[in-house]
């Protein structure tokens, strides 16, 4: 799991949690009623607003975002520096045989291999990066939306508890309960957006900008490869898309090319 979002969702908990603990009882925020109606009314807007298969999207991105190491620039950088050796080497038709995951380097080796001119390349290239920003924007407003819907759908239940409380002053005992239901669900509304469903939306757009970086990387060493630059510009052209701290000297990155 990424690191930083498991200390942040564990301190954060841990934080609201143990100030609950010092100050009473935790079964007196528990409330079902609450409960159904931020979250079954968060869920049930969000399917309302979205398709289904976007919202299952999005959920999967989130776990996947959560649990998978986020990819380095760098090694964007070093991949179209080795096919850049191989392409002066081999020729170009040798990159139609790389064997890799990613369908976007996949796609830009078979241009190449076909011999596509400049303008085909970056046309090309640059549609994929502007749907897979679009594909991801989407997935980034279900949390969004969701972060919005929960505090909304909190105030409403204290709008019901509120009604239930005052339609039942004539019974004192019925007070409380009615009570902790209305301030309970702004609480629960509270809770989900500020520390689950927009902390998602933004982890996952942070993802979204470091993949865009390694598909610009790989599209512009695709585009100087054609134009047979020498590995080093090559390298100086990529590696300005990384930051000056983050990036790794020409000499030290693995350039040692697979059999």
């Amino acid at each position: 799991m990424d690191i930083a979002s498991f200390i942040g969702i564990i301190s954060g908990l841990s934080l609201i949690i143990s100030a609950i603990y010092i100050g009473g009882d935790l079964h007196n925020f528990v409330n079902v009623q609450g409960l159904m109606i931020v979250f079954g009314g968060t869920i049930a807007t969000t399917l309302i607003t979205f398709q289904f298969r976007d919202v299952l999207a999005a959920f999967k991105a989130a776990y996947f975002v959560f649990s998978k190491d986020k990819d380095d620039p760098n090694e964007a950088v070093a991949t179209m520096i080795k096919l850049s050796h191989i392409s002066r080497r081999q020729g170009l038709l040798a990159l139609s045989k790389i064997k890799t995951d990613s369908l976007f380097l996949k796609k830009a080796c078979g241009l190449l291999a076909d011999g596509s001119s400049e303008e085909v390349i970056r046309a090309a290239l640059t549609t994929e990066i502007q749907s897979l920003q679009m594909r991801h924007f989407i997935v980034q407003d279900v949390f969004r939306k969701m972060g919005i819907y929960a505090p909304a759908f909190g105030m409403l239940g204290t709008l019901i508890g509120l009604v239930q409380m005052l339609s039942r002053l004539q019974d004192p005992s019925n007070i409380g309960p009615a009570m902790a239901v209305a301030l309970l669900t702004t609480f629960y509304g509270s809770l989900l957006s500020t520390l689950f469903f927009l902390p998602i939306a933004g982890k996952l757009r942070s993802r979204t900008v470091i993949e865009i970086i390694n598909l610009e990387i790989k599209r512009e060493g695709a585009i100087s490869i054609i134009n047979n630059n020498n590995p080093v510009i090559i390298y100086e052209k990529l590696s300005s898309f990384i930051s000056s701290r983050l990036r790794k000297p020409l000499v030290k990155m693995n350039l040692k090319q697979e059999k």
